[in-house]
């Protein structure tokens, strides 16, 4: 490979780079959506928020396979490669993608822990209404008394 076809495959790597960083920046929306959505439990938006992350991720998975050919290369030749105009941009790309999806991660795993908070809250409220019913019950019971004894009968 020469000078030139590395130069070429570094242009088709920043721009690989270029386009992970647009879905990366939509997938930060999408996960900020989804950790609003979590602490607010509104599991349509979180519904709404996964689909468009899906889909997202469609997309970042199919350029990184287009890519990674092209990153091995230039990771075998570093020494050629770091000559050429454009690796230092190529390099701050990849570093600026991996802090994006660092902060994303981070924000998945808040989105997480809201639900995991929702999801024990969830569980406090139907055993405070089991609690409920049992005592309401109880009550009920000792209000109508064995064998349908009334408190005040009609004779008296």
């Amino acid at each position: 490979m020469n000078d030139g076809s590395l130069t070429t495959l570094l242009a088709q790597y920043r721009s690989g780079l270029e386009a992970q960083m647009v879905l990366l920046r939509r997938l930060q929306i999408a996960s900020t959506k989804q950790h609003e959505a979590a602490v607010a439990q509104d599991f349509e938006l979180l519904h709404r928020a996964a689909d468009e992350r899906d889909g997202l991720m469609t997309g970042l998975v199919t350029i990184e396979n287009q890519i990674r050919e092209a990153r091995a290369m230039l990771k075998k030749r570093r020494k050629e490669a770091q000559a050429l105009p454009g690796y230092r941009e190529a390099v701050e790309l990849h570093s600026e993608a991996l802090k994006l999806s660092q902060a994303i991660l981070k924000t998945d795993d808040e989105a997480t822990a809201a639900l995991q908070q929702a999801e024990l809250v969830r569980r406090e409220a139907a055993k405070a209404v089991e609690q409920g019913e049992t005592t309401l019950s109880a009550y009920r019971r000792v209000m109508t008394g064995p064998g349908g004894a009334k408190l005040v009968d009609r004779h008296g």
